[in-house]
């Protein structure tokens, strides 16, 4: 099972910039134990890259106890903390790297970044001055003491200091990643294939509102059931399927009911595979929010951390269908799997696939019932075999966009 920890970071500088360090306590969340003081001189420096650089080595070390933990990271800087839960922009190409790296560091929903007031991290901030004051003296540059040896994975003392950078850019694609392949050239282990169908369109769909979970939850229009059957006569003529799944919304328990009844036996909901939550949005038109929370809204498409009030980020939601993926490879390793779903999960299965990052979801497009097919293999290696086709729907009262 995976663990979850506190991380509290600070990061001070002497003369602002001036000689500046890093401080970083990481801790167990059940129990509160120190597992961790992380601290390090990192030269010149602004107080704001040392509190960077103190996320940055919390994070990175809490990775090395468990990459699958959940956690929560609490810094006195509100700058940082607003910038990284994407409602600040960050405009300095400096901090807009750091800040890069701190979030590459975890997949997207495993950290949470709090605010609290500067008494409430004295011990980070007391780890900023004691490796100061031991520079300062003539003493060591870098602080790192652990406190639970055997939870620590080989080498976890190289993602400090200087190996920050290498460990969140390179260790961690050489440590996960599989080695690239030329699918389609080279023999490979049987893969688990997953065609996606985006539902039929519903009313909401036709006059463009904003609609996921927990909201109205429209079914089929008319047209949506016409898609759905042309949907089900291009799969038919073309694969065939072990089982097929599906959001719990009604609009894909009914696409995926007309879709099954040709193509599989096997109906399954996951609840992961819901659209994303929109919160005060849902049922509003795009023009209607852009009216009335047009700060909102730009926050929302400047960035895949901001979440709709009421609602769900694109990188909460990135970290449930992650979740959906995995069991789905652990439950149906080589089969065939009809994926029915909405407009992001599917985007974000096929950025997930191809290795690109989470904000090409503003990129990709997809009418509804079109399908997009993708393989992932179990050495790790995956492949985009088709994107959003919709040729089937030829004939099919339809216009892009609905």
């Amino acid at each position: 099972m995976s663990r979850t920890f506190i991380v509290e970071a600070d990061g001070g500088s002497r003369g602002n910039p001036g000689p500046a360090a890093y401080g970083a306590v990481v801790k167990d969340a059940a129990t509160g134990a120190v597992l961790a003081e992380l601290a390090e001189h990192i030269g010149l420096a602004t107080n704001n890259v040392a509190e960077y650089r103190g996320a940055l080595a919390g994070l990175a070390h809490a990775y090395a106890l468990d990459p699958g933990a959940v956690v929560e990271i609490r810094l006195d800087s509100k700058l940082i903390v607003e910038q990284m839960s994407g409602r600040w922009k960050i405009k300095h190409p400096d901090m807009r790297e750091l800040a890069l790296q701190v979030r590459a560091i975890f997949p997207p929903g495993q950290v949470t970044y709090t605010w609290v007031p500067r008494s409430a991290n004295a011990h980070a901030d007391s780890l900023v001055n004691e490796v100061l004051d031991q520079v300062l003296e003539g003493g060591t540059s870098l602080i790192h003491r652990t406190f639970d040896l055997g939870l620590l994975v080989p080498d976890a003392a190289d993602v400090i200091g200087d190996a920050e950078e290498a460990f969140v850019r390179g260790a961690i694609a050489r440590q996960q990643a599989a080695p690239n392949r030329m699918v389609g050239w080279e023999e490979m282990e049987t893969p688990t294939t997953a065609v996606l169908v985006r539902h039929g369109a519903t009313q909401f769909s036709l006059e463009k509102r904003f609609s996921g979970r927990g909201g109205a939850d429209p079914g089929l229009a008319p047209i949506g059931e016409a898609q759905a059957h042309a949907a089900a006569a291009e799969l038919a003529s073309r694969f065939t399927f072990d089982l097929v799944v599906c959001s719990p919304l009604l609009r894909t328990r009914q696409t995926a009911a007309i879709l099954a009844s040709d193509l599989a036996e096997e109906l399954v909901v996951i609840d992961d595979l819901a659209e994303c939550a929109f919160g005060e949005w849902d049922g509003r038109t795009f023009a209607d929010v852009q009216s009335n929370w047009p700060d909102e809204l730009r926050l929302w498409l400047d960035s895949v951390d901001y979440a709709p009030p009421g609602g769900e980020s694109f990188a909460e939601v990135s970290a449930r269908v992650a979740r959906a993926r995995r069991e789905l490879l652990h439950a149906y390793p080589g089969k065939n799997i009809l994926v029915v779903s909405h407009v992001s999960p599917i985007k974000l299965l096929v950025a997930m696939t191809i290795d690109a990052p989470i904000e090409s979801v503003y990129r990709m497009e997809l009418r509804p019932c079109s399908i997009s097919t993708l393989t992932w293999y179990p050495d790790g290696n995956n492949s985009l075999h088709g994107f959003a086709e919709s040729g089937h729907l030829r004939g099919v009262d339809t216009f892009p966009g609905v």
